[in-house]
């Protein structure tokens, strides 16, 4: 049974620490299935973090913080969308420009507003998402096997991340049953087709850059105020990067999208668990090793082991209409 509670517990953190990868890697798809390619899902986590934060902390309201973290996410895509859309300058420079921009502008406002290098206060309980116990999760937790996974995986996490696992569904049902999917995914793969059908290219790649910013806005706030209690500087710590390469190696689809950063989480599920642990007939590993494995899986999945992963065709070119 010590077995059983082990994988219990790290399956349950498993769970925790993939939402902000689940909501910012469905937010590059929507990106980038318009054509828009999107590194800067690292920076607008990060704005979003500490914007709702400052939101939850000063109104004592967890929903007013989600909201001001969306709000501030939607106004880094915008931004995004102004330099590589409207003005068709490179994504890619942009994208990296919005995390640079993030990542200094937090810890110069954090510093300036609360004097705590870069941190906020501590967020009061009201003004955080707390954890939902699940009708009979209590009933059944000393059942064998199905009651620890049930009351300790499944129950007991907050509502974000439930309207995260919510989201793979509607984001596979909106993009592939939609009329508004089939054009944002013959945005990304022949934009010129689109324009000569009527329909604005421009439009509908600002409208997939607005719906990541909605859905980054969901990942820096749960980072803020689910996960902890407050923004402490850098604390997406890559995170976006992260969620890009379980996009790429979900090949760019909703439900194999989930399953990947369900992967990436259980790796830094087990890589918290080792810290201090002793390996049979090797002893105390250090600790960084364990810290890295999550980021030394994205270089070897993004070095090759995934497959041919065919990104949209149209992916990090402007469109420029033909007159």
């Amino acid at each position: 049974m010590e077995f059983l509670d082990i994988l219990v517990s790290i399956l349950g953190s498993a769970v925790r620490l993939s939402i902000p990868l689940l909501f910012t890697a469905l937010a590059g798809l929507f990106s980038e299935r318009a054509g828009v390619f999107d590194i800067g899902l690292e920076g607008k986590m990060l704005a979003a973090a500490f914007a709702s934060a400052c939101a939850a902390y000063v109104t004592g309201s967890a929903w007013l913080g989600l909201l001001a973290g969306i709000g501030v996410s939607i106004v880094f895509s915008l931004v995004h969308g102004f330099a590589s859309i409207t003005n068709r300058g490179n994504q890619i420079v942009s994208g990296v420009a919005l995390n640079f921009v993030a990542m200094g502008l937090t810890v110069v406002l954090g510093q300036a507003w609360f004097g705590q290098g870069g941190r906020t206060p501590q967020v009061p309980g009201e003004g955080r998402f707390s954890p939902i116990i699940l009708p009979g999760a209590d009933a059944v937790r000393d059942v064998p096997i199905i009651g620890p996974l049930y009351a300790n995986v499944i129950s007991g996490h907050n509502i974000l991340a439930y309207m995260a696992f919510l989201a793979v569904p509607i984001a596979w049902w909106v993009l592939f049953r939609t009329r508004f999917g089939l054009r944002l995914r013959a945005v990304g793969e022949n934009p010129g087709a689109v324009d000569t059908a009527g329909i604005s290219v421009t439009w509908m790649r600002y409208r997939a850059v607005i719906v990541a910013g909605f859905l980054c806005g969901f990942s820096g706030t749960y980072l803020a105020i689910a996960q902890s209690a407050a923004f402490i500087n850098n604390m997406s710590a890559g995170k976006g990067y992260i969620a890009l390469a379980a996009l790429i190696f979900a090949k760019w689809k909703p439900v194999p999208v989930m399953f990947a950063c369900l992967l990436f989480g259980f790796l830094d599920a087990v890589a918290n668990f080792m810290q201090g642990k002793s390996v049979p007939g090797i002893g105390e590993v250090p600790v960084q090793i364990f810290q890295a494995l999550p980021y030394i899986l994205t270089i070897v999945l993004l070095a090759g082991f995934i497959g041919v992963a065919h990104a949209p065709k149209a992916g990090g070119v402007p469109y420029v209409k033909e007159r």
